[in-house]
């Protein structure tokens, strides 16, 4: 058994104990630095990523009047040149042509409100205004909800939305006044041409409910089976015989829609739910516009 004294050395090395006024000093270094990491954490909260929202509207948004057409030369290059997203590629229109879509709208508010649009303008969430992947800028547009019969002007001066399925991004005001701002929902969207404009045409249809004589433009990329009609290298010769389609077909198709794959712009009717179905409607789209339709599955 070891005496008390063997046992002094091993007390010699033992940590001293400190007087109770340096104890005091370090619990207020420790309680000083972790009052300095919470301050450090909630300045980090204070620059996290925004969230988009509706900020703070205004009263009576839903007195906003609609975009008053008029009519705007379109612009050369800038944000009418092809461009890609996500690796995806978008080849924007470039002549003042019609444009029918039916689809699903989403719409963006606080997160950008105030930056730049891609024309270089800067957004306001509570004007109406809407954003489209390929319509010609400026532009304007008539946008329906199918589900309640509404539908309002706006002025087409951004880019997107770019997820699939989605064919034009509202403004939170036109939003609103479509009742869309619970999410996503299906619309028609009617491009208005400068000779609409100048003559009127888009103030008849308005007063008709939206009513279109042609065939719509689905959403690209929707599920189902296809009728590939025509690929172009030439955007002009894609939409060309997009919208003979449109005109001439109406009742043997859905719709009509131009897909951008590997280069290639690709006229595609549909959808159907079935192959017999696209089968059938390309018998019949060839018997009228003497279109050869081969048969293509979307999933």
């Amino acid at each position: 058994m070891p005496s008390a004294r063997a046992a002094r050395p091993e007390a010699a090395l033992a940590a001293p104990r400190c007087p109770p006024v340096l104890r005091a000093g370090r619990r207020r270094l420790a309680l000083l630095a972790c009052l300095l990491a919470a301050a450090v954490l909630a300045g980090c909260a204070t620059r996290a990523p925004e969230r988009d929202g509706p900020g703070s509207p205004p009263a009576d948004l839903h007195r906003v009047p609609d975009a008053r057409p008029r009519v705007e030369a379109l612009r050369v290059g800038g944000p009418n040149k092809p461009y890609a997203i996500a690796g995806r590629r978008y080849v924007p229109m470039t002549r003042d042509e019609p444009l029918r879509e039916t689809g699903l709208a989403s719409w963006y508010g606080s997160k950008f409100h105030g930056r730049p649009t891609a024309m270089g303008e800067t957004y306001d969430m509570y004007a109406m205004t809407a954003a489209h992947p390929t319509m010609p800028l400026p532009s304007y547009a008539v946008v329906r909800n199918p589900a309640n019969g509404r539908q309002v002007v706006v002025r087409v001066n951004d880019r997107g939305p770019f997820v699939r399925g989605r064919v034009i991004d509202l403004s939170y005001t036109a939003a609103l006044r479509l009742g869309l701002l619970r999410g996503v929902a299906p619309v028609e969207v009617q491009r208005l041409t400068h000779d609409d404009i100048r003559n009127g045409r888009w103030q008849a249809a308005m007063a008709e409910d939206g009513a279109a004589p042609m065939l719509a433009a689905p959403a690209v990329d929707a599920p189902g089976f296809w009728l590939q009609l025509g690929a172009f290298r030439q955007p002009e010769s894609a939409r060309s015989l997009q919208q003979r389609v449109q005109a001439e077909a109406a009742g043997l198709a859905p719709g009509v829609a131009l897909m951008d794959e590997d280069g290639l712009l690709r006229v595609q009717a549909g959808p159907w739910p079935t192959r017999e179905d696209a089968e059938r409607a390309a018998v019949a789209l060839r018997a009228r516009l003497g279109l050869a339709g081969l048969v293509v599955q979307r999933r």
